[in-house]
């Protein structure tokens, strides 16, 4: 018989999955579980919770599923040790099945939280950020100068170029919601970015990036959210 571990709960019938996986996120949550932890076997979890072994495989699946949990065989499962995107994935579906708001929800979140990273940035930034974010720039219109067809191009340039907005806040918190975020804008961005390159005004979208680069470099904050959402290309169908 397995001896009992402090953290794990007899539950009753009621969605029996579910609680598995609530009883095992409050135990990361008050820190009795943290990353890089052994998780007991799933015959353990099972005697100590007062259930069945297959309605722990579920759970331990769907955490695992979510990047929460890591399986590495034949050592066992254990507590993921960061961010990953695969827990992304139910934000996207959540919002998929939002409805018809879904899109314009969605850019007001881009545009909120767009707007707190470049502020973070030019409270924080140092001298070789603003080296790296020109060197960023300059790549984007590398990639807009190769013409209609270079759409991926442009596409990840953009994608460096906020990035790295992002990094010179020096805030591994920000990172991170901000890659969530743009994440989940992906499907978004990649269709204003074909628009705009496939349409010739390449141009205009390096122009208002720069307009960014300067707005930081000067600690400019006065017109953060009408310079940024300047660099939206409304895609309404997507």
């Amino acid at each position: 018989m397995a001896s009992e571990v402090s953290y794990l709960k007899k539950i009753n019938c009621e969605s029996v999955v579910q609680q598995v996986i609530r009883c095992l996120t409050e135990a990361m949550v008050n820190k009795e579980l943290r990353p890089g932890d052994k998780l007991p076997t799933e015959l353990e979890l099972a005697e100590s919770m007062g259930i069945g072994r297959n309605s722990v495989r579920e759970a331990l699946k769907i955490l695992t599923y979510l990047g929460v949990l890591e399986i590495h065989r034949p050592e066992g499962t254990f507590v993921g040790e960061g961010f990953t995107r695969s827990m992304i994935n139910p934000m996207i579906y959540g919002i998929i099945l939002e409805g018809a708001d879904s899109y314009t929800n969605l850019m007001d979140l881009r545009g909120i939280v767009e707007s707190g990273v470049v502020y973070q940035a030019m409270k924080k930034y140092n001298e070789e950020d603003v080296q790296q974010l020109k060197k960023a720039l300059d790549h984007l219109k590398e990639e807009i100068q190769k013409g209609t067809d270079n759409v991926q191009g442009v596409f990840e340039a953009d994608n460096q170029f906020h990035e790295m907005i992002s990094h010179m806040g020096h805030n591994p918190l920000v990172d991170k919601i901000n890659q969530v975020v743009r994440e989940l804008t992906y499907a978004i961005r990649l269709k204003s970015v074909e628009e705009v390159v496939k349409k010739g005004k390449g141009q205009e979208f390096y122009k208002e990036h720069e307009k960014i680069y300067v707005m930081v470099k000067e600690k400019n904050s006065s017109h953060i959210q009408e310079t940024i959402r300047a660099t939206y290309y409304e895609v309404m169908n997507i």
